[in-house]
């Protein structure tokens, strides 16, 4: 499946439930855009069927923002806000403080002991881990859990839930149609004032969610290796959940300077699709946020990633069986280029019928699977990635060299006509099932106006896809496509002892 939207106009228009005529206009017409004087953007898209309403609240800051040695702070502090505020989570906030200043307390002296590593004094380390369980204890008496989850659950919301990427962090929920008014103040009240309790054992959730999903697994493994590669200078180099070190001692002070920076109304977008009136959700969406301050962002100064100037290879030992991920540097969107590699990654391997499942997969036997796609952000340059898992006896030498012949094909070769209209098709199809719910049409209304600033870039997309031809395919290929812009990042065996 593809990343974006590319899909014939009716069609697009049929599967939103709006009338087949005058595609862009009348889908301007029914998205209602409003702005808060606090900088609050609200999209809204009335849309019969369910007696429902979808929320996507995007704020423009993900783990490309963070410094060094403060890695995962975007998605700690993701985890964070769903513990609640002054007024939700606990049942006397004022005695509950108290206690979680003495925790916050303890909490920084233990880490500054810990830090000293073998010269740590083990005796004060245990003291201390000792009196702050005690002190959590007691605060504990005062918190009730997940009361934000139970009150959203209680009136019928369902996909209560949020995700931290490179690019951003996002909020998301599902409710009936007529708790408009309970979801804006559950959200403005979290955002006017959350309170991070329980944070230095969330801290320690996070260690183990990043021991599972990359220490413990092969694949994500073998991806962190490889994007730190690919990127040694940009922060895309940088793992979403952030590296261990910096996880295990991360100050709640940091966090707390992280959430007051970031966590904005203008540097936030909100989109609400479903069963309501655009007036009646901006004013009440004006009654609950618009007393919320602004903040001055910080200038978006990034490091950029110099040219690559040859081949990158790295090993990962691991005891699993092996994997291979081929990237290459291409530019994000709106590039021209960015739109081609979408119909690149399609000829390659969207479906059976794909060229390199069909090679690779179907005809040689060589690979298990293969499949690409483009990341790891859109906010600037990224990659385009293909990952192949061998089939046995074969090797990662064996499927490199199967997809070299492939994209060295796809630079000598014009694509027929025919196989792009393919590509557009199958995409389509994709696409249509995707944006057929309200959550759907929420995630790419927030995702396109908060990157690009526009969300209209949807609508102007599979205009754009109309214009490109097989000469900017190949000519893409030859630009990008090529050894010294890849990077190869191979999973082979662990050698252990005696073997």
């Amino acid at each position: 499946m593809f990343r974006r939207l590319l899909l014939p106009a009716l069609v697009f228009l049929s599967s939103l439930g709006l009338p087949l005529s005058s595609y862009g206009e009348t889908l301007e017409d029914r998205v209602k855009e409003y702005k808060l004087d606090n900088g609050l953007r609200l999209l809204v898209l009335k849309r019969g069927g369910s007696p429902t309403f979808s929320v996507f609240s995007r704020l423009m800051v993900g783990a490309v923002d963070e410094n060094v040695g403060e890695t995962g702070i975007a998605h700690i502090l993701e985890h964070m806000l769903f513990k609640g505020s002054q007024k939700i989570g606990s049942t006397d906030f004022n005695s509950e403080k108290v206690l979680m200043e003495k925790v916050e307390k303890l909490g920084i002296e233990l880490d500054t002991e810990r830090r000293k590593g073998s010269a740590a004094d083990m005796e004060k380390t245990e003291n201390l881990e000792k009196e702050m369980k005690d002190v959590l204890a007691e605060q504990r008496k005062f918190i009730v859990k997940d009361e934000m989850s139970s009150i959203y659950s209680r009136n019928g919301g369902a996909a209560f839930n949020a995700f931290t990427s490179k690019d951003t962090t996002t909020y998301i929920i599902k409710l009936p149609a007529n708790k408009l008014e309970l979801w804006a103040w559950l959200e403005s009240d979290r955002l006017r004032s959350p309170v991070l309790r329980e944070y230095y054992s969330e801290r320690d959730v996070v260690m183990e969610e990043r021991r599972r999903s990359i220490e413990n697994s092969p694949t994500g493994t073998l991806y962190e290796q490889y994007i730190a590669t690919a990127f040694y200078a940009h922060p895309y180099g940088v793992p979403v959940i952030g590296w261990a070190s910096d996880i295990s001692y991360l100050p709640k002070a940091k966090v707390k300077k992280f959430l007051k920076t970031y966590y904005s109304p203008n540097n936030m977008v909100t989109v609400i699709v479903g069963d309501v009136e655009p007036d009646e959700v901006f004013a009440v969406v004006k009654k609950y946020f618009g007393d919320i301050p602004s903040q001055k962002i910080p200038p978006r100064i990034v490091t950029r990633e110099p040219e690559q100037k040859g081949e990158r290879r790295i090993e990962v030992e691991y005891d699993a069986k092996p994997e291979v991920l081929i990237g290459f540097h291409k530019p994000a969107m709106p590039h021209k280029d960015d739109y081609v590699f979408d119909l690149i990654n399609g000829i390659l391997t969207n479906g059976r019928t794909s060229r390199l499942y069909k090679s690779l997969v179907l005809e040689k036997g060589i690979a298990v699977s293969v499949s690409a796609w483009v990341g790891p952000g859109d906010r600037y340059d990224n990659l385009f990635t293909i990952h192949a898992v061998p089939r046995a006896p074969h090797t990662t030498k064996d499927v490199e060299k199967a997809i070299y012949a492939e994209l060295k094909k796809l630079a000598k070769e014009a694509v027929p006509q025919r196989e792009l209209q393919k590509i557009m098709n199958n995409v389509e199809a994709d696409y249509i099932r995707g944006l057929k719910s309200n959550s759907g049409l929420a995630y790419y209304l927030s995702n396109y106006e908060v990157l690009t600033g526009d969300w209209k870039y949807m609508s102007r997309y599979p205009q754009e896809i109309k214009k490109l031809t097989s000469d900017d395919v190949k000519a893409a290929a030859v630009k990008y496509l090529k050894k010294s812009n890849r990077t190869v990042a191979t999973l082979v065996a662990l050698k252990k002892a005696g073997r």
